[in-house]
């Protein structure tokens, strides 16, 4: 019976102002009934308003949180979030490839929604070149696409090229996400498989300023989906269709880009039997 419960594993930096990162990685996880653990790589000092200041965390304390998670627990699935600079990136690489950790999800953060800078600019080859290759699945914003590829993502068509190079640069799926993207009344993600399928994901745009860790909520959530043995495809449906709930049963706090409401419940789930 020991280790049987559902068990994954964030790879991020904190936020004090409950939101993002760490904490909206445990919350989606726990939501999602899956069990969340957590190897802390930075400590940020923000609220909805914005980033004060962070600091990452030293590589023996990095390496030693890894090493006592998996001593002990057994990690079905793991993400990474927040990786601040190219120490950091290097020290979750190596640990990445020690550890069996199940399929990894990369999101590849580098601004948070204050406009605060998460990834130090020098530190996106390394993502590039040595943590991209890792994941199974890569979900990155439209900036952040931009920011991997060189590219200028305007259109569909521009989307659809960026997932592709995306794929070249070692991701196996790709999940590029429209959100930031301008226009209509709907939110349009596009996603290439690892097989060659494709498809869109659209959900109605609602017009709040409650989006702060939406990135960080739905790739913890595909991660929990990943745990407990779902596809691919299944997963990132299932985290398009929880952070939608999340974003649409709004909750009020903060003065500035407020949280998501992580107990929202998607419409037409059987929410009693999780694990």
């Amino acid at each position: 019976m020991i280790n049987e419960t559902i068990q994954a594993l964030t790879i991020a930096g904190t936020d004090s102002g409950g939101g993002a990162g760490v904490m909206a990685d445990i919350k989606t996880m726990q939501a999602r009934y899956v069990f969340s653990a957590a190897v802390v790589v930075a400590v940020t000092a923000q609220n909805t308003i914005g980033v004060a200041d962070f600091m990452a965390m030293p590589k023996q304390l990095i390496d030693e949180q890894f090493k006592a998670v998996a001593d002990d627990l057994k990690i079905r699935a793991a993400k990474t979030g927040m990786l601040a600079d190219v120490p950091t990136v290097k020290a979750v690489v190596e640990n990445i490839k020690q550890y069996d950790l199940g399929p990894l999800t990369v999101d590849p953060v580098m601004i948070a929604k204050g406009g605060a800078r998460l990834l130090s600019e020098d530190a996106i080859q390394t993502v590039k070149q040595e943590l991209l290759p890792l994941a199974t699945v890569l979900t990155p914003n439209l900036p952040e696409a931009a920011e991997l590829t060189g590219m200028t993502i305007q259109s569909a068509d521009d989307m659809l090229v960026a997932s592709k190079q995306l794929q070249v640069l070692g991701a196996k799926n790709v999940l590029v996400k429209g959100g930031h993207g301008s226009s209509n009344n709907e939110s349009a993600d596009f996603v290439l498989l690892e097989d060659g399928n494709s498809f869109w994901l659209t959900s109605p745009r609602v017009e709040t300023n409650r989006t702060h860790g939406t990135g960080d909520t739905l790739s913890s959530c595909i991660t929990a989906e990943l745990a407990k043995g779902q596809s691919v495809e299944e997963a990132i449906r299932i985290g398009k269709q929880y952070v939608s709930a999340t974003i649409s049963q709004g909750i009020q706090v903060g003065h500035g880009h407020g949280p998501l409401n992580h107990w929202a419940r998607v419409e037409g789930e059987n929410n009693d039997n999780k694990i």
